[in-house]
């Protein structure tokens, strides 16, 4: 399901067949109700096609398979010519700099005005600029329940530990049914004025 190697997941097409989708290709993520252990969420996203699929996805493939802390589709290592996997190395690594202070994801709480580390499972909905290569992210943080929108490039959603320096934030309070519908959440996203806030977490 998720490719480590290439930051992307692996979801069905209808013209395709199977299509590969980076997480800022993701436009909406629901938990839905039921089982929790995985939890399954329900997402929508941009295929290459041209048009926008659902698909489904576990919470851990959603995320720690990007951490490297599952069992990887071997690959072809040229410099050994031997079939290998990356999980045991790319684990260690993640593990190290979690430790080390360093987070995989992170965005800025605007109501606690401050930078809080995060996982994918928190996302809610994304939009794409219309040029450029940022996203409107609308996040619900992990500690006060409140969810805040940031602006954010591709690569600080697709490459775990790749996180912006500064990142544009929306200084608004958003009520809980703020991820209704993408068309509202876009009209606000775009037309709304944002403050560039540092990310580095201490």
């Amino acid at each position: 399901m998720y490719d480590t190697l290439t930051t992307s997941y692996t979801f069905s097409c209808p013209v395709h067949g199977s299509t590969h989708v980076r997480l800022s290709r993701f436009r909406r993520l629901e938990e839905l109700p039921g089982a929790h252990h995985p939890a399954v969420y329900a997402v929508e996203f941009d295929c290459r096609c041209g048009s926008g699929h659902p698909g489904l996805v576990t919470h851990e493939e959603l995320d720690w398979a990007p951490l490297g802390l599952q069992e990887q589709t071997p690959f072809l290592n040229l410099m050994t010519s031997r079939m290998e996997t990356t999980s045991s190395e790319l684990g260690e690594l993640a593990a190290a700099r979690i430790k080390a202070g360093e987070w995989p994801w992170t965005f800025f709480c605007w109501p606690e005005e401050r930078p809080r580390p995060v996982y994918p499972s928190a996302f809610k909905l994304l939009a794409p600029a219309e040029r450029g290569d940022r996203v409107g992210l609308l996040v619900r943080c992990p500690v006060c329940g409140r969810v805040s929108v940031n602006l954010v490039s591709r690569e600080h959603l697709d490459v775990p530990f790749v996180n912006d320096r500064e990142v544009g934030v929306v200084q608004h309070l958003f009520e809980d049914d703020a991820a209704a519908t993408v068309d509202e959440f876009r009209a606000e996203l775009w037309s709304g004025s944002f403050d560039a806030r540092r990310l580095g977490l201490e």
